[in-house]
């Protein structure tokens, strides 16, 4: 007869050194191996899809834009879930669509009256768009880059009916570049961010033996004495795309993808860029059932969480790009 698997707390106590006494990182956190990283996940294709937003943001009804590349789009859900986005200026005398209504299938231009539904309208077409239960996604065209895909590539992720996601968002001043790269450098995390994490070592750099990616070792701070430890991997799988994945420890299986949707075009001499953040939770414990049937509750303390670690990293990422537009950051040094 098989034994249960006993309890156990996944919090570890224990004295964390102060926060001038941690050893430093700086020789690790090499600008070229950051700089090289990102340089290969530049080079891997998107099909043209950008993140919009959460699709729980999106419900039936509503209507939401965004600039995407220095495009207005406008996105709204028809009554049977049906994601519809497309140009947000609207083609009669350019009002803005994100400000009209949803009316059943259509949007209704608030200014004169056009009607546009999932087919197009008088000099309007509906771009692909796609609701992959977590985040709404619209394809671009863009000319002269690469060509589209049906759908976009998500990020395998944990069930839904196991699962608790929240998405949070927030936008900076630098370009998508400069978010991906804050996250290609994990040695900083238990000096910029030491409320959250401590004893973070890097085991592995990314490398083609390795799959390109990072393998952290790292406590997640609860108090000054007690955290939690886990084993994770930060993968680039795209120029606008961070995924974090707990291998070990509390939370197995657990994804975090960081997605930069720039909203100027490349040109833009003050560029900026939405983060968008999804956090989708998971655990093997018995006791997730009850966690899961609050994540009304526990989905804004996921989106404080995350939204106090990207007020710092944009800081990060906005001074990079201040350095980086003015020939100052030593990117390949």
């Amino acid at each position: 007869m098989t034994r249960p698997t006993p309890w156990r707390s996944p919090l570890r106590l224990g004295r964390y050194p102060d926060w001038s006494q941690q050893p430093s990182t700086w020789q690790a956190a090499k600008p070229r191996l950051i700089a090289d990283a990102y340089e290969r996940a530049a080079a891997r294709p998107t099909g043209n899809w950008y993140v919009l937003g959460a699709s729980r943001h999106l419900p039936p009804g509503r209507t939401w834009g965004r600039t995407v590349v220095g495009e207005e789009i406008v996105a709204w859900r028809t009554p049977d879930g049906h994601v519809v986005a497309g140009p947000g200026a609207c083609p009669h005398l350019g009002a803005p669509l994100c400000q009209s209504p949803a009316v059943g299938e259509e949007l209704i231009c608030h200014w004169h009256g056009l009607r546009l539904g999932p087919e197009g309208g008088p000099g309007w077409s509906p771009l692909p768009a796609h609701d992959d239960g977590v985040l709404v996604w619209v394809r671009l065209p863009v000319p002269g880059s690469e060509s589209g895909w049906p759908k976009p590539a998500v990020p395998a992720r944990p069930s839904p009916s196991a699962a608790i996601e929240a998405v949070t968002t927030l936008i900076g001043r630098c370009e998508p570049e400069d978010v991906i790269a804050n996250r290609l450098d994990p040695w900083h995390g238990a000096w910029f961010h030491p409320y959250a994490f401590a004893h973070l070592t890097v085991l592995e750099e990314p490398g083609p033996e390795n799959g390109d990616r990072f393998l952290v070792q790292v406590s997640y701070r609860l108090s000054t004495r007690a955290a939690v430890p886990v084993l994770a991997e930060f993968t680039a799988p795209g120029p606008r795309t961070i995924v974090m994945r707990i291998l070990e420890g509390e939370g197995t299986g657990s994804v975090v993808e960081t997605h930069a949707t720039p909203l100027t075009t490349p040109s833009a001499t003050s560029p900026r860029t939405a983060v968008v953040e999804a956090v989708i939770a998971t655990s093997h414990r018995t006791g997730f059932a009850a966690a899961r049937a609050a994540a009304p509750l526990l989905r804004p303390l996921m989106r404080r969480a995350a939204a106090r670690l990207w007020r710092d990293d944009l800081a990060y990422a906005e001074r990079r790009w201040h350095l980086r537009s003015r020939g100052r950051f030593p990117g390949k040094a």
